[in-house]
């Protein structure tokens, strides 16, 4: 995305990006098992690819986070939407937020 902002009161660079939230079915630390090594392997490829820049899971398996780059609300959702741990019933639910990541300080 090229609509990073400067901070107007720090040297701040200010990237907009969206953060999703996916929170996991109740039964997630079971159902996730045979999905896991297709997940992760999702992950890191569109990490790769710059679409996602970090992801990862709070450690009660209540929720994941994933940021990503996307035009919109919309296309967030959807670039998580792919993944097979929703596709699978081990997320139930999506959310995404507007995010501003510090990308580097003067």
């Amino acid at each position: 995305m090229s609509d990073q902002l400067a901070d107007p009161l720090t040297d701040a660079v200010i990237e907009p990006v969206w953060l999703v939230e996916a929170t996991y079915a109740p039964d997630a630390a079971e159902a996730r098992v045979p999905f896991r090594a297709e997940h992760l392997a999702g992950i890191e490829a569109r990490k790769a690819a710059g679409v996602i820049i970090e992801a990862g899971a709070f450690t009660d398996v209540s929720a994941s986070i994933v940021i990503v780059r996307a035009a919109d609300e919309a296309e967030a959702i959807a670039i998580v939407s792919d993944d097979v741990y929703l596709r699978n019933g081990v997320w139930v639910e999506l959310r995404a937020r507007r995010f501003g990541r510090v990308t580097s300080a003067g």
